[in-house]
C-alpha cells in the first residue's frame, strides 16, 4: 500500500497549473460512446479514474489513445452494451455510460458501480430518468438490464434531488430521443455545463444547461468532436489551502474563480488574500494563522461542494477560533475526522455537524485515507503539522489529483511517495 511521507512546517510559495476536472472528463469520456466516430479531448488528467473509463471503452470496442496531453477516441466500432463487474468496481461514476450506452446501442447492462465508500449514492433517479424516456429497466442478482425497443421518446421528468449523475445520464440518453425533453431540478454544476457543451459539439441541442430547467432536442444522431475539458475546481482549491495552511503564497493557471466562489469566500472570510487575475487566473497570499472559518455548510452548487468540505475542516483544525461544518450531502463523509484527530486536531462530531476547535499546530502521526478527498484533507493538514507524517492508502488520492506529490514539491512542500511499503521514499526537495 503506497503512502506519503511529509515533513511539514515548509511554506509553500510559487505558480501551479490546475488539472482537467475529474468530474468533467469522466462522464464525457462516457458521452464518447453515443457519438459515432472519432472524438479528441484536450485536458483529461492522468488518473486511475480515468485509466478506469479507458478501460471500459476498450471493453466496448472503442479505439482509444492518448496523443500528448490529448485523448481520442474512436467509438464507430463500437460492440456490445454489457459492462462486466470487475471494471463498474473501479469507480463511482461508473452508472454514467448507462445513458450512453441506451443512446447507441438500445441497451445496457451493468452492475453497481464501485469507488469512494463516502455514503449512498442511490441510482433510482438514473433509473426513473430512464424509465420517463420509454427505457424497460429489470434489476436482478445486483445486475440492471435495460432496453428500449421502439427508440427513446422525450419527456418531463424531475429530480427529487439535483442528482448530477442522474442529470448526466439524461442529458446524454435524452440526445437522441425523439422529441423534446424538459428536466426539472436538474444538477447546476459546472461539469455539467461542460458535458453539455461537447454534447452540443457533437450535435446535440441542450439548452438551460448551469441553470435549475434543462431543454434537449432529440437529434437522430450525434458525431465526433473536438473539446477541451474544464479546469479542476476542487483540485484548484486544494492547492490553495495547501498555501494557507503553511502560510504560503500562491498562482494558480487556469483556475476558473467563477466557479468556486463559495469557497473562495469561506477562504476570505479566513484572511486569506486573494486576487483574481486576468486569464483564468487567481493569486492567495496568507499572513499568519488563519481565522475561524464562517459556518460552513456543504450544498448542491453553487453552494459549498461536499467535495471540498474534508480539505477546509484541514484549514479549520489550525485556524485561530471555532468553525462549524453542516455535511448535508453524504451520510459517511467525515471519516477523516478521526484521522485528523491522531494528528491533534480538537473536532467533535454530532451526527452531520462538526464542531472545530482551531489548534496553533498539529503534529504529524500515521493517518489513513478512506477516501479521495479525505486523504487530500490529510496532505493539506500533513503540511501544516510540526514533525512526520505518513498518509496511508493513497490510491484513493490517485483517483484524482494528478501527479500531486510532485507539483507540491515544485511549490517548496516535503514531500514522497514510498510504495508498498518498501525501500526507502524518495528524497524530498
Amino acid at each position: 500500500m503506497a503512502s506519503y511521507i511529509i515533513h511539514g512546517g515548509q511554506r509553500l510559495e510559487g505558480e501551479h497549473t490546475v488539472q482537467g476536472a475529474k468530474n468533467s472528463a469522466l462522464p464525457i469520456l462516457a458521452a464518447t460512446v453515443a457519438a459515432r466516430g472519432e472524438c479528441v479531448l484536450h485536458g483529461c488528467p492522468d488518473l486511475s479514474d480515468v485509466r478506469a473509463t479507458l478501460a471500459i471503452l476498450e471493453h466496448l470496442g472503442c479505439a482509444v489513445k492518448r496523443e500528448g496531453g490529448a485523448i481520442i477516441v474512436d467509438s464507430s466500432r463500437l460492440r456490445g452494451c454489457e459492462i462486466p463487474g470487475c471494471l463498474m468496481k473501479e469507480m463511482r461514476s461508473s452508472i454514467v455510460f448507462l445513458g450512453p450506452l441506451l443512446s447507441a446501442m438500445g441497451c445496457a447492462n451493468l452492475t453497481a458501480p464501485g469507488g469512494c465508500d463516502i455514503g449512498e449514492r442511490p441510482i433510482d433517479m438514473h433509473l426513473e430518468a430512464m424509465r420517463a424516456l420509454g427505457v424497460r429497466v429489470v434489476e436482478e442478482g445486483g445486475r440492471l438490464r435495460c432496453d428500449v425497443r421502439e427508440g427513446m421518446k422525450g419527456a418531463r421528468c424531475s429530480l427529487y434531488f439535483p442528482s448530477v449523475g442522474a442529470t448526466e445520464n439524461l442529458m446524454i440518453a435524452a440526445s437522441t430521443a425523439r422529441g423534446i425533453t424538459v428536466l426539472t431540478n436538474a444538477a447546476r454544476e459546472p461539469e455539467i455545463a461542460d458535458l453539455a457543451a461537447f454534447l452540443n459539439a457533437c450535435g446535440a441541442k441542450i439548452h438551460g444547461a448551469g441553470e435549475g430547467t434543462l431543454v434537449i432536442e432529440g437529434v437522430e444522431q450525434l458525431h465526433g468532436a473536438e473539446h477541451t475539458v474544464i479546469p479542476d475546481r476542487i483540485t484548484a482549491v486544494t492547492f490553495l489551502l495547501a498555501a494557507a495552511v503553511t502560510g504560503g503564497e500562491i498562482l494558480l493557471r487556469g483556475a476558473r474563480p467563477a466557479h468556486m466562489d463559495a469557497m473562495l469566500s469561506v477562504l476570505e472570510q479566513a484572511g486569506c488574500r486573494l486576487r483574481r487575475l486576468e486569464g483564468d487566473m487567481l493569486a492567495l497570499r496568507m499572513y499568519g494563522r488563519p481565522r475561524r472559518l464562517p459556518t460552513v455548510r456543504t450544498m448542491p452548487y453553487p453552494g459549498f461542494p461536499t467535495d471540498a468540505q474534508a480539505a477546509f475542516m484541514a484549514l479549520a483544525a489550525v485556524a485561530d477560533g471555532t468553525s462549524i461544518i453542516t455535511e448535508t450531502i453524504f451520510e459517511n463523509r467525515f471519516r477523516h475526522v478521526s484521522q485528523l484527530r491522531r494528528m491533534g486536531a480538537f473536532i467533535r462530531v454530532e451526527g452531520r455537524v462538526a464542531v472545530v476547535e482551531g489548534r496553533r499546530h498539529l503534529h504529524g502521526a500515521e493517518v489513513d485515507a478512506c477516501d479521495l478527498r479525505a486523504g487530500a484533507a490529510l496532505v493539506v493538514a500533513g503540511l501544516a503539522a510540526q514533525g512526520e507524517t505518513r498518509v496511508r492508502g493513497i490510491r484513493h488520492v490517485d483517483r484524482g489529483c494528478e501527479r500531486f506529490e510532485e507539483d507540491l514539491r515544485l511549490l517548496g512542500a516535503r514531500i514522497s511517495r514510498e510504495e508498498d511499503d518498501l525501500g526507502q521514499p524518495e528524497e524530498a526537495n
